[in-house]
């Protein structure tokens, strides 16, 4: 996406730590840090089904997540190693997968930000009562398909304002 290498830049220079936590692989990752497309981060937390060998491009820290329960697990026990507390955690996802990290993000008082929604995480979260902090990006209705191009359109550079408002 538009920005994301910028706001990890940011993040950095800032003291911000960022997290990626995702069902990706983590060979993904491995590949986009070792080809400079991704900034360096501290944390990758991913599927191990596709790892290579260690590379000095990757993150410190690497969890493996077979489950979208994980995530939770895993924001919580970087956020307790760092001593960040739960008011200055972020946790952004754009699908239903995401539902369980939302409903521990509320309930442990970290921001939610739907990003990118697509309709199985805004259901999700109304049948659970969970509110989102920020929406950015469509919101998809069930049925409508992600367009990449509208997604484009929107720099995540944007995010940054409302991080500094909420999170710092």
């Amino acid at each position: 996406y538009r920005g994301v290498p910028e706001v990890i830049r940011w993040a950095s220079r800032s003291r911000i730590l960022f997290m990626i936590n995702t069902t990706g692989m983590i060979g993904y990752f491995q590949r986009l840090f070792a080809r400079s497309l991704l900034p360096a981060v501290p944390v990758l937390a991913a599927h191990p089904l596709i790892r290579f060998e260690t590379a000095p491009t990757d993150p410190a820290t690497i969890l493996p997540l077979f489950e979208t329960a994980d995530k939770a697990v895993h924001t919580e026990s970087i956020a307790a190693r760092f001593s960040i507390p739960m008011t200055r955690v972020a946790v952004i996802g754009d699908s239903g997968g995401d539902g369980p990290h939302f409903a521990w993000a509320e309930k442990k008082g970290a921001t939610r930000i739907g990003s990118m929604t697509k309709s199985s995480l805004t259901a999700f979260c109304t049948e659970n009562r969970i509110a989102m902090d920020l929406t950015f990006g469509p919101t998809y209705t069930p049925g409508e398909s992600p367009d990449e191009k509208i997604e484009m359109a929107f720099d995540y550079q944007d995010l940054i304002p409302f991080f500094e408002k909420n999170l710092l």
